[in-house]
């Protein structure tokens, strides 16, 4: 299962009810921060997310999307950790991140590196990885797809059986693509196993006007989480400041072909009345609703 949660879905300040940007992510095992405004770990207790991030990725440098470093960093170092921390962000923001990071290395026991990505770069994880891409932000800006390998094709009991395989070990080393011998004949994989099924996909944008890349990298996608800054009425207003109105976000989810899509990054100016911007989107793209703070989003395998 991935779990996405949403610590902070408010833009450059936070609101009585909004936290600024950070979402959790959790993946079998695997625990990641994609941003990290100011007050996040006070999110992470607040909905308990925990503090077993090993990567943290940082869409920009603009402060509502990392000041939260320093005070994050020292809480983990007060609780004992000592497994290393990598914070990943674009390059011409490394030396901000680094001096985020000594502000907050006083109680600091375990490593932390601070890695500068770009355009088409990867980070792999166990089975899946984490591709970095450009935005359109007026700054250097990225963001970022979990996307899983391909998973093994379905298993055909019946079919196995009904050609003497028997259960047990056997059934293991055909749907890892071994053949078998039984009672003298070989069963090859392509006999008892279907094609390759596809990975998750979950893309965010972090900041960013429309654009092209995020269509090309959220193709598909099971779940696409994009800038929805403005209501259509300040369209104006979002382009002049490099960021999405809720239609726009929605018109590049329909493009994509994506599955869901969660509207982000919102301005105080909704933070009464954030249903206009759900039906903005929903009258282009009916899957689309308003992230606020605390909302888990779990996506299963697909079939």
């Amino acid at each position: 299962m991935i779990r996405v949660r949403f610590l902070g879905t408010a833009a450059s300040r936070p609101t009585v009810g909004r936290n600024v940007s950070g979402i959790a992510v959790q993946r079998e095992g695997d625990s990641i921060l994609l941003d990290c405004g100011e007050g996040t770990q006070r999110q992470i207790m607040r909905f308990g997310s925990g503090f077993s991030f090993s990567h943290i990725f940082i869409t920009h440098g603009h402060a509502d999307h990392f000041l939260g470093l320093p005070g994050l960093l020292r809480t983990m170092g007060l609780q004992g950790r000592e497994e290393p921390m990598t914070i990943h962000g674009p390059g011409a923001t490394v030396e901000l991140l680094r001096t985020a990071v000594r502000m907050g290395i006083e109680r600091l026991a375990f490593p932390v590196e601070v890695r500068g990505l770009r355009h088409g770069d990867r980070v792999g994880f166990d089975g899946w990885a984490m591709h970095a891409y450009e935005v359109d932000h007026g700054v250097p800006a990225l963001g970022y797809a979990l996307v899983e390998e391909l998973r093994l094709g379905r298993f055909d009991v019946e079919m196995a059986r009904r050609l003497g395989v028997p259960e047990g070990p056997l059934f293991g080393r055909l749907h890892r693509g071994e053949a078998v011998e039984v009672d003298g004949r070989t069963i090859t994989p392509d006999e008892v196993v279907g094609p390759p099924r596809p990975g998750r996909k979950v893309v965010y944008t972090g900041d960013t006007r429309p654009a092209r890349t995020t269509a090309e990298m959220a193709m598909a996608a099971d779940l696409l989480i994009h800038d929805a800054t403005f209501g259509q009425e300040e369209k104006k207003r979002a382009w002049e400041t490099r960021h999405s109105t809720a239609a726009e976000a929605a018109q590049v989810a329909a493009r994509a072909k994506v599955k869901r899509l969660v509207l982000t990054h919102l301005s105080a100016r909704y933070a009464d009345s954030p249903k206009v911007l759900e039906e903005q989107a929903r009258a282009i793209f009916p899957a689309s609703v308003v992230a606020r703070d605390g909302l888990e989003i779990e996506i299963g395998y697909r079939a």
